[in-house]
């Protein structure tokens, strides 16, 4: 079977055209792999077959590289196992992902020092004192050809990537579009210039069109999957998904100091059986923890919908907390699919896992109804998930960015008074970036989320959400 698909990898570096004076170079890029442990081995048997056939490949990331994993994000130091399988397989370089950020300035730092491979990002300015070891580019010599990398990371809609803002607390971003300008220098003393970037599918539909000298942008952020990659502007872009369901060979000829074809195929990981060994080792190693497999509840039929998960979050929120109302921000919902059966500590954790706290407020309709919209506008455009009230959404138009009008109502159907307090939870990400004016900005638990969703199923057991949703949207 290994040497079945080491002729497949083979067939994918069939040169693009026979001209002996031109020099291939070849990239394996990743994109939000967010801690998926448990295909690495293949990453890594991948990797080992591509740089059996061209010693010269390099592998880069786009960003987003943890979070989504508890055996990952609850280790310490925090990341420690990607941060080891990364180095295993030999990673040249990853962009930052606002993920990133998620364990402050001191948990990027240990990262960062931890890696073998370069983070890049010239949008943000690193005291110091931080110890975060970020440049804004790198070039690589690759068989006698220059390739240039500048790294570009996500700002939000807050001036700052999409994390809570106390984990940047000390750093300074620029926009993407104010900052590659300044680096054209770099592309005139290159032979092959990528955009190494964490901001998003559309946004690097506009950097393409824009800066039509970079020759390929790796993509990432939005989890947008691209088939191979798409040409705009003459720009290559790539991405794939979330959690490597796919990573992309980029084969770039290049005569006379310019790249004058390329292409981009994708490689299925769960087409590729082969594992490195190595990499096993360690996925179990990193794995040996009884307490993740503790099974705290059920679910009687399937789950698939952010929708319906969300809804299961914010009434265990709720229900613990005591509170009249819980809402959570929908990029919170970490997946959108559960099988019906057992409900582990480690299920939970993936579902929720920023070990965000809980944050209760006494507001009044009105409050929490602009809160609501403050948050859709932060997350980008997505309308948060609500319990203990339902919501419906009026858009100005399809796009959803501008709401025209919300309408609350009690789970008897009646309209919320816009003048009474409400006991009102949602986590302290939330309450950060929903920039609404309140009275009252909330006390902040000790206990996480996820503890509050483990505690609430473990005295509920079997549970049924299918089909509940807490919001309707029109236009």
């Amino acid at each position: 079977m290994k040497k079945y698909y080491l002729s497949i990898l083979t067939l994918l570096f069939v040169p693009l055209f026979g001209a002996a004076h031109a020099e291939t170079v070849r990239i394996l890029s990743t994109n939000d792999m967010h801690s998926a442990l448990e295909k690495m081995p293949q990453l890594a048997a991948i990797v080992d077959s591509l740089r059996a056939i061209d010693p010269s490949l390099l592998v880069l990331s786009a960003g987003d590289n943890r979070t989504g994993n508890p055996y990952n994000d609850l280790y310490e130091p925090v990341s420690y196992p990607m941060i080891e399988l990364m180095n295993l397989i030999g990673f040249d370089a990853s962009a930052l992902g606002n993920h990133e950020y998620d364990s402050k300035i001191e948990g990027l730092a240990k990262m960062t020092a931890l890696s073998n491979f370069q983070y890049l990002a010239a949008n943000i300015l690193c005291p110091p004192e931080t110890n975060i070891h970020v440049v804004p580019y790198k070039v690589f010599d690759v068989k006698g050809v220059k390739v240039g990398i500048l790294g570009i990371t996500q700002v939000g809609t807050l001036g700052i990537p999409d994390t809570h803002p106390d984990n940047v607390k000390g750093l300074e971003f620029q926009q993407p579009e104010d900052v590659i300008p300044q680096y054209q220098w770099l592309t005139r003393q290159c032979d092959v210039n990528i955009l190494l970037t964490h901001v998003g599918y559309e946004v690097d539909l506009d950097l393409a069109k824009r800066f039509p000298y970079y020759d390929l942008i790796v993509s990432s952020h939005s989890h947008t999957q691209l088939e191979g990659g798409e040409i705009h502007n003459g720009v290559l872009i790539t991405q794939n998904g979330y959690q490597l369901p796919r990573v992309t060979l980029t084969t770039l000829e290049v005569e006379k100091g310019k790249v004058v074809d390329k292409k981009a195929e994708n490689i299925f990981l769960n087409k590729f059986t082969s594992r490195n060994e190595a990499a096993d080792a360690l996925l179990k190693h990193f794995k040996s923890s009884p307490e993740m497999e503790r099974v705290v509840g059920s679910f009687a039929t399937d789950i698939s919908t952010y929708d319906e998960l969300g809804v299961m979050m914010c009434d265990a929120w709720v229900a613990e907390c005591d509170c009249d109302i819980a809402f959570e921000n929908y990029g919170g919902v970490r997946y959108d699919f559960f099988p019906a059966g057992p409900i582990t500590v480690k299920d939970i954790l993936n579902l929720d896992p920023f070990m965000n706290t809980a944050v209760v407020m006494n507001l009044t309709g009105k409050e929490l109804s602009d809160m609501l919209i403050a948050c859709h506008k932060a997350d980008r455009n997505r309308f948060p998930i609500t319990s203990g009230c339902t919501v419906d959404v009026t858009y100005t138009d399809s796009s959803k960015k501008e709401i025209k009008k919300i309408e609350l109502f009690d789970s008897n159907g009646k309209k919320l008074d816009m003048k009474k307090k409400y006991r009102v939870m949602t986590n302290n990400y939330v309450a950060a970036i929903a920039d609404s004016p309140r009275q009252d900005q909330g006390v902040r638990g000790t206990k996480t989320t996820a503890s509050l969703i483990i505690s609430w199923l473990e005295k509920k057991g079997t549970i049924d959400y299918k089909g509940r949703r807490s919001f309707t949207e029109k236009w």
